[in-house]
């Protein structure tokens, strides 16, 4: 927070995800708006950023969910800061049912929020910042659109999941720390391709490395229950260790669970290879083990107190069936 505090003052601030559709989000945002200060929150995190904000031309924010719990608080904030700026909220998550939909709010569940960037800011931008759109796509495993089909003719497509994969492996590796991640912006405004962003390739490499340790360990520890498998403490990438949970525990639903010692909490990634809204179900469920959660309807995310998480997973198990039996 102190880092937004002592800003540049900029005309134009961009808040973004740190997740590599995120970063991409943000840095197309750069591009239209080249001078823009570009910072990186979450859902949990957005009321408490919106109120250092101040003396800002445009602002804008990509693919930052809106918190359930939150929701009336968030959109009345953002009505105030709309009538002193040029506000653009772009965003593709699932809204809490009671969220209502203002002029200054690009939505779309049905693409990526890097897409949905492009998309917007289109006449400020070259038609070559599309390379960067589709990294943001296939990160978000959101690059089946129409658009994005409709783009990738345009480039050799081998190189763009290279380049694409490069990118996604070093923003993980690299996890939280948000410093490397806003030297990445910059040269993304500039469609530099990422295999040219100085120590990038490396530590691509370094993730695919951990990757295959990581997949090792879920193939050997994994835990199955009726209806979704988890594994918990990989020590590494939790939505790469879901993916993994749902493949070797055989289960249309896989979940990875990774202890904050410093918060007492279980942040957990599902990963969803069936047809059932996970994002739904968390959102229903987190909350009456004092967590929250939410996400898209196959890939989603939640926070869970330490002494709950048994618990939760099993509660999460039974409502899983539930929805397999109504569909």
């Amino acid at each position: 927070m102190k880092e937004l505090q002592n800003q540049p003052k900029a005309k134009t601030l961009i808040l973004t995800h740190g997740d590599s559709d995120g970063i991409c989000s943000g840095a197309i945002a750069k591009s239209a708006y080249p001078d823009a200060y570009v910072y990186f929150t979450s859902p949990v995190s957005l009321l408490d950023t919106l109120d250092l904000i101040e003396d800002v031309e445009n602002l804008i924010i990509c693919d930052i969910a809106i918190e359930e719990r939150h929701c009336s608080e968030l959109l009345s904030t953002l009505e105030e800061i709309a009538e002193e700026c040029s506000l653009y909220y772009i965003d593709h998550h699932p809204l809490p049912e009671r969220c209502r939909k203002e002029d200054w709010f690009y939505h779309d569940t049905g693409v990526c929020a890097s897409e949905l960037t492009y998309r917007v800011f289109e006449e400020l931008l070259s038609p070559e910042m599309r390379r960067v759109a589709i990294y943001g796509a296939i990160g978000d495993f959101c690059d089946n659109t129409p658009c994005v089909k409709s783009w990738v003719r345009d480039w050799d497509k081998r190189s763009l999941y290279f380049q694409a994969g490069a990118l996604i492996q070093a923003i993980l590796q690299k996890g939280k720390e948000y410093e490397f991640k806003r030297t990445l912006i910059e040269p993304l405004s500039k469609d530099v391709i990422p295999s040219n962003i100085p120590d990038l390739l490396e530590l691509a490499r370094e993730a695919a490395i951990n990757e295959e340790k990581t997949r090792l360990f879920v193939k050997e520890n994994v835990k199955v229950l009726k209806n979704s498998a988890y594994i918990v403490n990989t020590n590494n990438s939790i939505s790469k260790a879901a993916i993994y949970a749902a493949s070797y525990g055989q289960r249309e639903v896989g979940i990875a669970a990774e202890y904050r010692e410093k918060k007492g909490v279980y942040d957990l990634s599902i990963r969803s290879r069936g047809n059932v809204d996970v994002n739904r179900i968390l959102r229903s469920v987190a909350p009456k083990f004092g967590g929250s959660g939410g996400g898209h309807p196959v890939a989603a995310g939640a926070r869970i107190p330490e002494d709950s998480l048994e618990v939760f997973l099993r509660a999460f198990d039974t409502r899983l069936g539930k929805a397999n039996e109504v569909k």
